[in-house]
C-alpha cells in the first residue's frame, strides 16, 4: 500500500542555492515564515504588486532597448517601434558617449555608433526625438558615467520643445556603482561618481519631480555572473548607498524615494525568478519603511523594469531564443513588473534587426491580448511552493546584504573588490556547471545538432555613420557661441571644485551646445579619472 510519500529522488538545487523539494504542503509555508492570506496587492509590503489592480487596469509598458549609428538613424528605429505598438523607449548609447568622449576623440575611433546611438551635443537629442510625443512615450536613458550630462540634454531638449519639466516623466539608469561591479563604463572615481548621482536626484526632486533619476541596475550584476539572490541583494545595497548620500545632503526620504526605480534581469528558472521579485518587493518596502522611516507608501514601492536577460540567450541554435524570450516575458509578467524590455532572439550576437525586435514586441503583445496575463493579480500567489520559495529567497537576500554590511558597506566592498570577486566566483561556478552538463542548456550542452554555417544576419556597421556624426559635431562647434561655451565650462569646473550641485551649470552648458566630451573634461579636471586597482 502506498504511503503517499515521495520516493527518494536526486536533489534539485536552484541557482540561488536553495534545495527544491518534490512536493510542498502548508507546513512548508509555515516553517519558511508563513503567508499572510489577507495581504492585498497595492498595500504594504506590496509583495503581490505595487498597484491594487496591476495589469487589469493598465498593462506593463513595452520598452524595447534600441539605438545605433547616428541620432537620425536611431530616430527612424524609434518611429518604427512606436508604429508597431511599443509604448516606451529605452535608448542605447555608443561606448564613446557612455564614457564621456566626443565622436572625434582619438579613443573613440572604431566605436562611434557601433553598439548604440552616438551623442555629442544637444543637437543630437533634438534629432533623435524629433516627432516623438514625450507625454505619450516615456523615455529611458541607459547611461551611467555620463548620465548627468545626458539627462541635462534630455531636459533641455524637452524644455526647448515646450514641455513643462514639472510634468516630464522618464528614467535614467544612472547607477554608477554597478559599473564598478559589472560593465566598466565609469569615468570618475567612486566618491565623486556617487556625488554626481546625488546631484541628479536632488535636482530632479526640485525641478523634475516626476522623473526617475536612478534605475538601480541589478541586471548588469546578474549578467556579469551573479545569481538571482546576489542580484537583488547587491542592488538593494547600492540603492541604500544612494539614499544615505542624499539624506546626508538634507533631503527628506519622501521627497525622492518614490522616484527611485530598479532594472532587473530575467533568465533561468521560472519559479526562482517570480519568487525573487515577490520577495524583493516585500523586503524593499520594509527597508524603506523601517530603516528610513518613510511615510509615503509610494516611497516603499519597488518599481522595476524587467525583461529577458541576454545572458540566457545562445548563439547556438538562435531560433530557440524566440522560445526563451517568450518564457522570459511570461516570467516578467507573472513577477509583476511595471515595464518590460524583452531581449530579441538575435541579441546574443548582434544589434537586433527590425524583424527580431518586432517578434519580441509581438511576444509581449500576445501575452497582453491573448494569454490572460492581465486578468488577475499575482496568479501564482497562494501556491505552497511559491509562498515557501518567496520566503526562502527573502531570507537569502537578507543574508547577502548582511554580509555586505560586515564588509563595511557596499561602497567599501566594491572599492576593495569583495563584490567583484563574489560575482566572478559565481560566474565561474555557473560556467563550470554548464560545461559539465549539470546545468542543462538546450542547443549548447544537450540536444545539439550538426550544423553547417548558421543562418544568422549581423547588423551592419557603416563607417559612413561615423563620418556623418563627426561632420555634425564640427558644424555645431563652428556655429555656436564658443566664448559663451568656454565661460559655462569654467562655471561647471568651479562648481564641481566647490562641492556644489553641478546640474544647473551642466544644464546651461548643454543649452549652449557644449559637447559631452567638453563637459566631461571640466568634471575630470575637478574629480580626476577612476583607475581600476590591480588585483591578484
Amino acid at each position: 500500500m502506498s504511503t503517499g510519500k515521495p520516493e527518494e529522488l536526486k536533489p534539485v538545487v536552484n541557482e540561488s542555492g536553495i534545495e527544491i523539494k518534490p512536493v510542498y504542503t502548508a507546513p512548508d509555508v509555515a516553517r519558511s515564515g508563513g503567508a499572510d492570506g489577507e495581504e492585498w496587492p497595492g498595500a504594504f509590503p506590496f509583495m503581490r504588486g505595487i498597484h491594487k489592480h496591476m495589469y487589469r487596469k493598465r498593462p506593463w509598458t513595452m520598452r524595447q532597448y534600441a539605438g545605433f549609428g547616428t541620432p537620425r538613424e536611431t530616430n527612424r528605429r524609434f518611429h518604427y517601434l512606436i508604429a508597431q505598438g511599443q509604448t516606451g523607449l529605452n535608448v542605447a548609447f555608443d561606448l564613446p558617449t557612455q564614457v564621456g568622449l566626443d565622436s572625434d576623440a582619438e579613443l573613440a575611433q572604431g566605436e562611434v555608433g557601433r553598439v548604440g546611438m552616438a551623442v555629442d551635443t544637444l543637437k543630437d537629442f533634438e534629432a533623435a526625438f524629433e516627432g516623438i510625443d514625450l507625454e505619450k512615450i516615456t523615455v529611458s536613458l541607459t547611461i551611467n558615467g555620463a548620465a548627468a550630462i545626458l539627462m541635462a540634454m534630455y531636459f533641455a531638449m524637452a524644455e526647448k520643445r515646450g514641455y513643462d519639466l514639472k510634468k516630464l516623466r522618464g528614467t535614467a539608469q544612472n547607477d554608477i556603482l554597478k559599473e564598478f561591479i559589472g560593465r566598466g563604463t565609469w569615468v570618475f572615481p567612486v566618491e565623486p561618481s556617487i556625488r554626481l548621482v546625488g546631484d541628479t536626484i536632488v535636482y530632479c526632486a526640485e525641478h523634475v519631480p516626476l522623473y526617475s533619476p536612478v534605475s538601480v541596475c541589478g541586471y548588469h550584476i546578474r549578467e556579469s555572473g551573479a545569481n538571482p539572490v546576489q542580484e537583488m541583494a547587491y542592488a538593494f545595497c547600492i540603492a541604500k548607498a544612494y539614499i544615505d548620500h542624499v539624506l546626508a545632503r538634507g533631503v527628506d526620504i519622501d521627497r525622492f524615494a518614490s522616484r527611485l526605480s530598479f532594472n532587473f534581469d530575467i533568465h533561468g528558472n521560472l519559479f526562482e525568478q517570480v519568487c525573487k521579485f515577490r520577495a524583493g518587493r516585500r523586503l524593499w518596502a520594509r527597508i524603506v519603511k523601517e530603516t528610513y522611516h518613510a511615510q509615503n507608501p509610494k516611497s516603499m514601492w519597488l518599481r522595476m523594469i524587467a525583461g529577458g536577460g541576454g545572458g540566457g540567450l545562445t548563439i547556438a541554435q538562435p531560433e530557440n531564443n524566440i522560445v526563451r524570450g517568450a518564457y522570459y516575458a511570461l516570467m516578467s509578467a507573472l513577477s509583476g513588473t511595471q515595464t518590460m524590455a524583452l531581449c530579441s532572439f538575435d541579441e546574443a550576437y548582434t544589434i537586433p534587426s527590425e524583424r527580431a525586435a518586432r517578434i519580441s514586441l509581438r511576444t509581449m503583445q500576445i501575452l497582453i491580448e491573448e494569454m490572460g496575463l492581465c486578468d488577475t493579480v499575482d496568479p501564482l500567489g497562494g501556491s505552497y511552493f511559491v509562498e515557501t520559495l518567496t520566503n526562502q529567497m527573502e531570507e537569502q537576500i537578507r543574508a547577502v546584504m548582511e554580509e555586505v554590511d560586515r564588509q563595511g558597506g557596499i561602497v567599501k566592498a566594491i572599492a576593495e573588490g569583495h563584490i567583484q570577486n563574489a560575482v566572478s566566483r559565481q560566474a565561474y561556478e555557473t560556467l563550470r556547471r554548464i560545461e559539465s552538463g549539470e546545468i542543462r542548456k538546450v542547443g549548447v550542452n544537450c540536444y545539439q545538432v550538426e550544423e553547417e554555417e548558421p543562418d544568422i544576419q549581423f547588423h551592419p556597421f557603416k563607417d559612413e555613420d561615423c563620418r556623418v556624426q563627426i561632420e555634425m559635431l564640427r558644424q555645431v562647434r563652428a556655429e555656436r557661441d564658443n566664448r559663451k561655451v568656454e565661460t559655462l565650462l569654467r562655471r561647471v569646473l568651479k562648481e564641481a571644485k566647490a562641492g556644489e550641485n553641478v546640474m544647473p551649470s551642466i544644464m546651461e552648458a548643454v543649452k549652449a551646445y557644449a559637447t559631452v566630451g567638453e563637459i566631461t573634461g571640466s568634471l575630470v579636471e575637478s574629480f580626476g579619472r577612476y583607475r581600476e586597482p590591480i588585483r591578484f
